[in-house]
């Protein structure tokens, strides 16, 4: 009974902590480092480093630092032991094959924030604004609204971009009207978790899964059903709390720059090109998309090139600008805290895992717990953890499982964040975008709305999807 309780109380530690580890072969053997000082220091190292990670919104201390110093310290520590035991090479190749995981997502997620901020610059995000805005819905329509364009805006951009969007909109329509813009926030994260779950894009534990090879690129969408139903089922409910009410329009038009539309197309054939090397020529997604920054690249050179051409012939004030276009601007503007903290993430639970401890957690949760039951604890561990590391642990523990469960599990990352609002970056950018509007204890009230909604989309996608399990 003490050991069971104990293996599960490590699995609860150890998920709790971003899990990320080194799949090694089997013909390497590794120390067992788990009952050793050094685990126990390394669990102890990371455990504070990703305290201060969540406490991040109370210190101002940038997530990114805590986990990139707490990585050094960990695989420090695990390399004076091999060397010690004359093993000076394996944790050399661990370290190495953690920094071809992290490069291949953050190449690919640089792209992917690279053509956001150009859209973002071109005005793409401000004119859907204003068109809403100008549109004077009633604000029952304006919160389907919101939510409906979130829902589908998430699988290409990501979620929190696309809840900033609409947020953005709710507060220049919602004015002071607390009792709206709250539960439409709410409304908004849980409809832009719901339709990243559905696409490889759409968030990055969809991206995980799909780069890893785990889930073909159109198999995600057999989640798109249960998707719905987690977004539809709470929002229904929801709809009954906001007011029978008719803002105001506005006049304000906001045209888009000139080029954006072309940037939109090059971002869809970014995708395509990412998806095409991926199917047909078996190379990682990566590649595709750097080859899409290249479109990028070459098209902000001729807006560079012919600024002044369409300035001297007249573009109704739409392009005119001091500056012309210059694609690296978008690169530097990338989230390159979010960046550097996967690293951190990457390396720390990646020294975690080489140590030992993923494989006790494994042994807990999908062979004791079994398949089910441990992917629906994943959504809700993600909850209170980050669903980016959670997901690598599922990953690289590589459960015998059917594609049905990891779509599960997929799934259950994905929509599992909307529970609580620091549950997902989505909740987390909200509360800061319309402080003492929408705020923990506000989601928290209708959370248990969102878990019958959670529960719902899992009972469907076990339904509608039988045949895959």
């Amino acid at each position: 009974m003490n050991r069971i309780l104990a293996s599960t109380l490590l699995a609860v530690l150890v998920f709790c902590l971003p899990a990320f580890a080194w799949a090694t072969s089997s013909d390497m053997e590794l120390l067992d480092l788990t009952r050793h000082g050094v685990g126990y220091a390394a669990l102890g190292i990371f455990a504070v480093a990703y305290a201060l990670v969540m406490a991040e919104e109370f210190t101002q201390l940038r997530k990114s630092k805590p986990v990139i110093l707490a990585a050094g310290i960990i695989w420090a520590m695990i390399a004076v032991v091999y060397v010690n035991n004359g093993m000076t090479h394996e944790a050399e190749a661990a370290v190495r094959h953690n920094l071809l995981e992290y490069a291949e997502l953050m190449l690919f997620l640089l792209v992917a924030m690279t053509y956001i901020n150009a859209m973002e610059e071109r005005r793409v995000f401000d004119a859907l604004r204003s068109w809403l805005i100008r549109k004077g819905f009633s604000l029952r329509q304006l919160f389907w609204l919101t939510g409906i364009l979130a829902f589908f805006i998430s699988p290409v951009a990501d979620n929190l971009t696309t809840a900033l969007l609409m947020c953005a909109v709710v507060l220049a329509v919602g004015g002071d009207n607390t009792r709206f813009i709250g539960v439409a926030c709410i409304n908004i994260v849980v409809a832009a978790n719901a339709g990243g779950a559905f696409s490889p894009f759409g968030d990055i534990t969809t991206l995980m899964v799909w780069q890893k090879g785990v889930v073909d690129f159109w198999g995600f969408f057999a989640l798109f059903v249960p998707s719905v139903v987690n977004f539809v089922v709470p929002a229904a409910i929801m709809h009954f709390a906001i007011p029978a009410e008719q803002p105001s329009a506005s006049d304000e038009a906001v045209p888009m720059k000139r080029g954006a539309r072309r940037i939109i197309g090059l971002f869809l054939l970014t995708i395509a090109t990412a998806v095409a090397f991926h199917n047909f020529l078996h190379l990682p997604p990566v590649i595709g998309m750097l080859t899409g920054l290249s479109y990028l690249q070459f098209f902000g050179y001729y807006l560079k090139k012919t600024a002044r051409y369409d300035d001297s012939v007249g573009n109704n004030g739409r392009m005119g600008e001091v500056v012309p276009f210059d694609v690296f601007n978008k690169v530097a503007r990338a989230e390159w805290d979010t960046l550097l903290f996967f690293y951190g993430v990457v390396l720390c639970v990646g020294g975690l895992g080489f140590i030992g401890y993923l494989g006790l957690a494994s042994e807990v949760m999908y062979t004791q717990w079994g398949a089910t039951a441990a992917n629906v604890a994943v959504g809700v561990l993600s909850a209170i953890v980050d669903n980016i590391p959670v997901m690598f642990a599922v990953l690289t523990m590589q459960p015998d499982m059917s594609t049905g469960q990891w779509l599960l599990v997929t799934l259950t990352a994905g929509v599992g964040g909307s529970l609580l609002s620091i549950g997902s970056a989505a909740g987390v950018a909200l509360m800061g975008q319309a402080r003492g509007k929408y705020t923990f204890f506000g989601h928290l009230k209708w959370t248990p709305v969102i878990a019958l909604g959670y529960a719902a989309s899992i009972g469907t996608h076990m339904w509608f999807n039988a045949e895959l399990f």
